[in-house]
């Protein structure tokens, strides 16, 4: 429905403003700190997407998104049977067997996700695309991470990237679709607002940040965009399971709180779960895991003392 989207504005200064006062906001503190950061942790997908990823890192990847906190300080603080876990595992395509693998082996359930549709950059044909999505779906990806084409929002072809967006969602089948912006390339936070609603009019099940590979990646600015375009789609249509992913740039425990507490202002409680709110990290949760031991025993780990994602 171009419609939606002839007339879109944005006030760019009104926005940057909102972002400036949410970095000041003050954030939790004891026990309400480990609570959201715990919930943090279960929202997180753990990444690697490095050329130089092997059957053996994307294994221990695996095992610490089963085990993301030490047993004992979970222990600690009551919640060692809540069955916490990272939300999901996500590798680039010629890894995914080797994390659906080593999860299967170890008895847990945590979805696997893939990049694919020419990521990082998206200059590959549409057929490539296609066939990539599908063979990361076969080899037993339940989620996949595409990127979207620049170009055709750069030059406003809405349509054509619906239509690319559309048979993307189409090869993935019964899996899950996030649908990379890459917001850091496409000029405006106007064609932020476009984009997001195109790709959701596709039929996402998310929109997400960046791909972590460009210059700028998830900014509040872009989240507040992102997030107030799902508010209408969800004003417009009634459909309420479109999620949000801000990804790349983000590592810090304190930042994911606040990320958290943007989600809860903008969109409300019940998009703080797994299945509506992603953080695409990969050294995110060593802080986090950090912070929670400096709550439990009042001092910094060493480095020997946490496992490595």
């Amino acid at each position: 429905e171009l419609g939606w989207i002839s007339k879109v504005y944005v006030n760019r200064p009104a926005v940057v403003r909102h972002a400036e006062q949410i970095k000041k906001w003050k954030t939790v503190k004891g026990n309400w700190q480990a609570a959201w950061l715990l919930k943090a942790v279960t929202c997180i997908d753990l990444t690697t997407l490095s050329g130089d990823d092997t059957p053996s890192n994307v294994q221990r990847l695996c095992f610490k998104a089963k085990h993301p906190i030490r047993e004992d300080l979970l222990k600690a603080l009551d919640m060692h049977d809540k069955g916490i876990t990272v939300g999901a595992v996500c590798v680039y395509p010629a890894r995914v067997s080797d994390a659906v693998n080593t999860l299967k082996a170890a008895g847990c359930n945590i979805p696997v996700a893939s990049v694919a549709a020419g990521f990082p950059s998206g200059q590959t044909p549409l057929e490539s695309k296609l066939t990539e999505i599908r063979l990361a779906v076969e080899y037993g990806a339940r989620e996949i991470d595409i990127v979207i084409s620049r170009s055709l929002v750069l030059t406003g072809q809405w349509e054509g990237l619906y239509e690319e967006i559309r048979l993307c969602r189409a090869a993935c089948g019964e899996a899950h679709m996030k649908t990379i912006l890459a917001t850091g390339e496409l000029g405006s936070l106007a064609n932020v607002y476009k984009a997001s609603m195109i790709a959701m009019m596709a039929g996402s099940d998310f929109i997400k940040t960046s791909t972590g590979k460009e210059v700028e990646n998830a900014t509040f600015p872009v989240g507040i965009v992102m997030m107030r375009a799902i508010k209408e789609y969800y004003w417009q249509t009634g459909y309420k399971v479109v999620g949000f992913k801000p990804a790349g740039g983000i590592r810090t425990a304190k930042e994911a709180i606040t990320w958290l507490m943007l989600v809860k202002e903008e969109l409300g409680v019940e998009w703080l779960t797994p299945e509506l709110f992603r953080l695409g990290a990969s050294s995110l949760l060593g802080d986090i895991e950090q912070q929670i031991f400096y709550h439990v025993t009042g001092s910094y780990a060493l480095q020997h003392e946490l496992a490595m994602a």
